[in-house]
């Protein structure tokens, strides 16, 4: 079963251009509501606005080699490890909930575009699999333990609000299609009902883009990004450093009356116990 297209027995009741058409009205959708996103919300005019008064208040130019060596260093960093989450449930859980999706949105891509009447297409199927379970397993382990308000302060997992919109139908679709893809290799005759399911969650979940946080996605390496370069022109995104605070020739007079009272030891803090949240 975990080496077989589970669209390839749907092909024999559903044409195979009807799912490649629901796929690409999928793809659309996602393109469509980031965008608006990015329109509604301002952000892309917020990263540019910011971005320009980072370089006006420049103490150094950034050239060109530069701006690429902290480009690749964001993806090796915050986009491909992660590294801001400083709590490694946290980051383990997002780790496996991204890499799995990635490997299940490309492997559904693949064998429903090129072999979707095929049952063996190589490493495809098992790709689906795995990575719809690796989803299922960071994305559960997130919303049942790690969940900020819930896990940390004692309080309900069933009220629910709508930045929790993505998480949930990202889950639903993920395990839906799981127990769809398990009940017809298995003959079940719930299968179509849960075939129905998958299909509403994973609507939901790709038509949810404007309500959801699905697009952060898109944003959180350019924020990553425009934080890297102001750091490394000097502007800082007018915030003090208090790593520099040692060399008061990196420093401009009102950043050093912030920071003249501040201890540089501030003691254990929250260190004094470990933290279940992020």
């Amino acid at each position: 079963m975990l080496t077989t297209n589970p669209f390839a027995e749907l092909s024999a009741s559903i044409s195979p251009s009807i799912m490649q058409t629901y796929l690409i009205i999928m793809i659309l959708l996602v393109v469509g509501g980031t965008l608006f996103d990015v329109v509604h919300k301002g952000s892309a005019k917020y990263f540019f606005a910011n971005m320009r008064k980072s370089k006006d208040k420049a103490e150094r130019q950034v050239g060109g080699g530069e701006a690429m060596g902290l480009a690749v260093s964001t993806a090796m960093s915050e986009v491909l490890t992660s590294s801001e989450f400083c709590n490694q449930k946290r980051r383990v859980a997002h780790l496996l909930g991204m890499y799995g999706f990635i490997a299940y949105a490309v492997a559904t891509f693949v064998m429903v575009m090129y072999n979707p009447t095929e049952a063996n297409v190589a490493i495809w199927a098992p790709l689906w699999w795995i990575g719809a379970l690796m989803t299922c397993v960071g994305g559960y382990w997130f919303w049942l333990f790690i969940r900020v308000d819930v896990r940390s302060e004692g309080q309900s997992l069933f009220p629910l609000v709508r930045a929790d919109l993505f998480i949930l139908s990202l889950l639903a679709s993920c395990t839906l299609g799981l127990l769809w893809a398990w009940a017809q290799a298995a003959g079940s005759p719930g299968a179509n009902i849960l075939l129905g399911a998958y299909l509403i969650a994973t609507t939901v979940l790709f038509g949810g883009v404007p309500w959801s946080k699905f697009s952060h996605m898109f944003f959180k390496p350019a924020a990553a990004f425009e934080k890297k370069l102001s750091k490394a022109n000097g502007s800082n995104n007018n915030l003090p450093d208090l790593a520099d605070r040692t060399n008061p020739a990196d420093r401009d007079r009102h950043s050093m009356e912030l920071l003249k009272d501040a201890p540089l030891d501030m003691g254990l803090g929250i260190k004094r116990e470990s933290p279940d949240h992020y």
